[in-house]
């Protein structure tokens, strides 16, 4: 079953904006439907919030519905899983997220502090998700890695030597939701991740 590909912007068709162009995510017309307060609390959160949308898309799977994306990051906030510091929001910190989603969602999730990318693949294709920290740039995999790391996507399976992901600031439906080689996704992977087993709850 396909994995539902949310995002961590409430409006998926203003990431280009957003990412690209420097728009503010406060000006999003659907701010409510994150959960946030205020647009503020949400325009402040939202660019930290990958991790979070996509646990979002591990327990729409599960359970046939999620809860809105700033529940999950304040739920996660109280493990300690972000920090808000001098320098501005820190996370999302893996082992704490571990503990959250065991405690408050009854996933069993392993933190992976080096991960190959063989090793990423063979959890994928035996049922296993993991979030995986890539470099934002694999939204344009056509173009040569800047680097490793700083955001994370949901891979989602891995088969014939390449792997799927969902994309939480997907700027295109093919960025949201992609299959590349193992070889191009490892430019972007910065060898560490978190892997969950959660199986379908839906018949």
């Amino acid at each position: 079953m396909q994995v539902a590909a949310f995002t961590q912007f409430m409006s998926a068709d203003r990431i280009a904006a957003i990412v690209y162009d420097g728009a503010d995510p406060g000006d999003d017309p659907r701010w409510r439907l994150s959960g946030a307060r205020t647009r503020e609390e949400y325009a402040r959160w939202c660019r930290h919030a990958c991790g979070m949308a996509c646990l979002r898309m591990i327990l729409h799977h599960r359970d046939g519905h999620a809860p809105p994306l700033l529940d999950l990051v304040h739920g996660c906030r109280a493990y300690g899983g972000y920090r808000e510091e001098p320098g501005g929001i820190k996370g999302l910190y893996y082992a704490p997220f571990a503990d959250y989603v065991a405690a408050e969602h009854g996933l069993a999730a392993e933190v992976h502090p080096i991960l190959a990318p063989q090793e990423l693949a063979g959890l994928a294709a035996g049922g296993r998700m993991v979030i995986a920290s890539v470099h934002p740039e694999i939204r344009r995999p056509d173009r040569p890695a800047p680097g490793r790391g700083g955001h994370l996507v949901l891979v989602t399976g891995a088969a014939g030597g390449a792997v799927t992901f969902n994309n939480p600031s997907g700027h295109t439906e093919q960025a949201r939701r992609a299959t590349l080689p193992l070889e191009v996704f490892s430019a972007f992977f910065a060898g560490r991740g978190i892997s969950v087993r959660a199986g379908s709850g839906r018949a």
